[in-house]
């Protein structure tokens, strides 16, 4: 399984903003977008991912697989909204959405992915595949 997460290593678009934008995250700048964090580990029948969701509600989140494309989204709305009576100081919390993909590769049985989400931790298991024999046949000689 390739598990390669489909973000772009090197937007040189995005390192500039991060350069001219000392307040925001790797992955903020201009989209609104966050990418959560993830622990990816191997085990013998399955591959476990394991995503960092705070503050985010099962309600507001979804996993979609598409063309061996596994992705993860979600989104997080700030509670109280800033008004004349409301002034926020300092904001260090994330608002926004959540998004996050994943390349699965061949080797994986996509038809049984389960999915939990406990204590803001979203676990997403991922079956391998069996391995298929080559196939043999005879060449015939002509």
């Amino acid at each position: 399984m390739k598990l390669i997460p489909r973000d772009k290593m090197l937007d040189f678009d995005e390192i500039v903003e991060q350069f001219f934008s000392t307040g925001q995250e790797a992955g903020e700048a201009r989209s609104g977008f966050h990418t959560p964090r993830v622990d990816i580990n191997e085990r013998k029948d399955h591959y476990e991912i394991c995503a960092e969701m705070p503050g985010v509600r099962k309600e507001d989140l979804s996993v979609t697989l598409e063309n061996g494309v596994l992705t993860v989204e979600a989104e997080m709305r700030r509670q109280v909204p800033e008004n004349e009576e409301h002034r926020v100081l300092r904001q260090e919390r994330r608002y926004g959405k959540f998004t996050r993909s994943f390349n699965l590769g061949k080797d994986v049985d996509e038809d049984d992915i389960d999915a939990t989400f406990k204590d803001g931790v979203l676990t997403l298991t991922v079956p391998k595949a069996e391995p298929q024999k080559p196939a043999s046949h005879k060449i015939q000689i002509h």
